[in-house]
């Protein structure tokens, strides 16, 4: 008989440990809880699975499944040992991606896992960067995203320049908890002639930034059509991209403080910059 999972509440970050040298990883026990399963036997195919695309992906397994053993106190106070694994941020993405989509649970595990992992290459990629350099690099990787987004909304149907600014308005009503462009913009006490986009701080333009390409590849994956169902699919990505959010423990794109320099300045001081440099040269 399969063994039975007790089911839980408790969230993705809350089931988060660390290792000794402060790497990050879940026990796929306690991740099946969160994520709904009652079978462990059901768990670990998926698991398998996961295995697979991991190796698939070029990766070593080993280092992303990781068998331990850990006891339990059973009812009658006596303890035992049963097996677990030590999972990596990748290993549970691979998990969530391979679960059953028909839970809503598994929907949030994958936009969680893809926005740490996201975060995570940020990190990585902007480690030597300052505020100012980050802000230029996501926003221009914003601007080749957003043509991707509008290539992706074309193919569902919305092909009129009005539509498409309903079909960005939800997006981000979706991310800033009912609020739109224009109210976004008045928010920012922006000219009318002025992007919001231009006057976000890094983590406002990686929201942004996830929202778009994870809507672009919703769109395309499941071949949606139509105005209103591609509307709502972009209200329901921003949406999930907040909760993330807000599990996190982070602050909402609405309440971060609007930068003093827009982008378009920034870009303008280095090249300003950059003149006088090759002038001394």
């Amino acid at each position: 008989m399969s063994e039975v999972i007790k089911s839980s509440s408790q969230s993705f970050e809350e089931i988060k440990h660390f290792t000794e040298d402060g790497i990050e990883f879940w026990y796929a026990r306690e991740l099946a809880t969160v994520l709904d399963y009652r079978s462990w036997d059901k768990f670990t195919n998926v698991i398998e699975k996961a295995k697979d695309s991991c190796g698939n992906s070029g990766q070593d397994i080993e280092d992303h499944f990781s068998r331990v053993g850990k006891m339990v106190e059973l009812g009658s106070g006596a303890q035992r040992e049963i097996e677990d694994i030590m999972l990596s941020r990748y290993a549970c993405y691979l998990v969530v991606q391979n679960g059953d989509p028909r839970k809503e649970v598994i929907a949030l595990g994958q936009t969680y896992f893809a926005v740490k992992t996201r975060e995570r290459e940020i990190e990585e990629e902007f480690e030597q960067l300052n505020e100012d350099q980050k802000r230029l690099a996501i926003r221009n990787e914003m601007t080749n995203h957003n043509k991707s987004l509008a290539e992706a909304a074309h193919m569902a149907g919305i092909d009129h320049p009005k539509d498409y600014a309903i079909f960005q308005n939800k997006g981000y009503q979706g991310l800033y908890g009912g609020l739109g462009v224009k109210d976004i913009h008045k928010r920012k006490r922006l000219k009318k002639s002025q992007k919001i986009l231009d006057h976000m701080g890094s983590t406002e333009l990686a929201a942004n930034l996830f929202r778009a390409t994870q809507t672009d590849e919703k769109i395309r994956r499941e071949n949606i059509k139509g105005k209103s169902v591609a509307n709502r699919t972009h209200f329901e990505v921003g949406q999930k991209v907040r909760k993330t959010i807000e599990e996190l423990g982070g602050t909402m794109p609405e309440e971060l403080p609007t930068p003093e320099k827009s982008v378009r300045q920034i870009e303008k001081e280095l090249e300003k910059k950059k003149v006088l440099v090759g002038g001394k040269e």
